[in-house]
C-alpha cells in the first residue's frame, strides 16, 4: 500500500511531461488578455500579421507544424523575449507584456529562418497597421490557411 502512495504521484508527474514546452517571460505581469495561436513551419508564420487592440499581457502559443526545429521571438518597443527550441509537432508558450502601442517583430531566431520567411508582425493599439488577425476584442480576420 505504501508503494502506491509513492508511485501514484510519480506517475502523475511523468504523465504531465508531454510534448509541449512552455516558456514564460519573467517581465510579463497581470492577467493574460488573450492567447494567440501561431503556426511555424518551413518557412512561414501563420498568421504573419497580428493586431491586438490594447496593451497588456499576451501569450503567444507557437506550434511547430514543420519538420525542422523552430523557436519564436518577439522584439520591439523595449521587448525582446523568446522561447526555447520547439521540436516538430511540439508547442511552446511565450507570455509577454506588450506595454506600448506600436509594431513588434515576431520571427524564428534559429539559423536563417527569419530571412527565409519565418517572420511577421504584431501590432498593438490604434497606431497599428491593418490586415492580418485582430485579437483582444474577439474579432479575427484574414486567412489562417497555409
Amino acid at each position: 500500500m505504501r508503494r502506491l502512495f509513492v508511485l501514484l504521484p510519480l506517475s502523475l508527474l511523468l504523465a504531465a511531461c508531454g510534448g509541449t514546452s512552455s516558456t514564460s517571460s519573467s517581465s510579463a505581469g497581470g492577467p493574460v488578455l488573450q492567447t494567440i495561436q501561431i503556426s511555424e513551419k518551413e518557412y512561414s508564420l501563420t498568421p504573419s500579421k497580428i493586431t491586438v487592440a490594447k496593451t497588456g499581457t499576451y501569450e503567444l502559443k507557437a506550434t511547430n507544424d514543420g519538420t525542422n526545429t523552430h523557436a519564436l521571438e518577439i522584439e520591439g518597443n523595449g521587448v525582446e523575449e523568446k522561447t526555447g527550441d520547439v521540436a516538430p509537432g511540439s508547442t511552446a508558450t511565450l507570455r509577454v507584456n506588450l506595454s506600448r502601442d506600436g509594431s513588434y517583430e515576431i520571427y524564428c531566431p534559429i539559423d536563417e529562418h527569419r530571412g527565409q520567411g519565418t517572420a511577421g508582425t504584431l501590432a498593438v493599439g490604434n497606431g497599428s497597421s491593418s490586415g492580418g488577425m485582430t485579437t483582444g476584442e474577439t474579432t479575427t480576420s484574414g486567412s489562417l490557411g497555409y
